[in-house]
């Protein structure tokens, strides 16, 4: 039974994660505008998500009882993950790559997708719930 919830849910719990991530390194890329010499740091999403899922597949295959997605197990999804240096349209005296306008959007656009997939995850477990409740 939790094998079905799991496989249910599990895209998504790995893409909040994910997300999760991103919003970490585009707010860290914020916080370092100013420092000499930082280079701001992304996740190609998608690729990103589809490493972690296949990981995921290969831990399920390997021990089903692995499969679940815990917040400890979609941590651990990602450790591994690589980023991606930003390239700066303009660039900067001191060999700073942050560009404030890009983070920022970056920074926004992350978040309304992270509140999507929680509301479409919250909206699989209210009909998962109200399956079982019958």
């Amino acid at each position: 039974m939790t094998d079905k919830i799991d496989q249910a849910l599990g895209t998504q719990a790995a893409a909040l994660a994910l997300r999760v991530q991103r919003q970490q390194l585009i707010a860290a890329n914020i916080a370092n505008a100013d420092t000499p010499g930082y280079q701001a740091r992304d996740i190609d999403f998608r690729r990103a998500l589809q490493g972690a899922l296949a990981r995921v597949e290969r831990a399920a295959d390997a021990a089903p009882a692995a499969a679940s997605l815990p917040p400890a197990a979609s941590r651990s999804a990602f450790a591994g993950l690589t980023t991606q240096l930003g390239t700066p349209a303009q660039a900067a005296a001191d060999a700073n790559t942050v560009d404030m306008d890009v983070e920022r959007a970056r920074f926004a656009e992350n978040a309304v997708r992270y509140e999507a997939a929680l509301k479409f995850l919250n909206g699989q477990i209210k009909t998962l719930l109200s399956a079982i409740q019958g």
